[in-house]
């Protein structure tokens, strides 16, 4: 099953980690999730 967690584009951000063994794996900073309100739920 393949589930959309963010749908859109984040322009000028730091990637804070990632596992180049992963395909699509990547960190942002939690203080930029905290600046856009980003709860990890979806919203249809």
């Amino acid at each position: 099953m393949i589930r959309t967690m963010l749908q859109g584009k984040l322009h000028r951000v730091k990637v804070t980690q990632a596992d180049l063994h992963y395909e699509g794996s990547c960190a942002i900073d939690q203080d930029f999730l905290d600046a856009l309100r980003y709860s990890g739920k979806r919203s249809d």
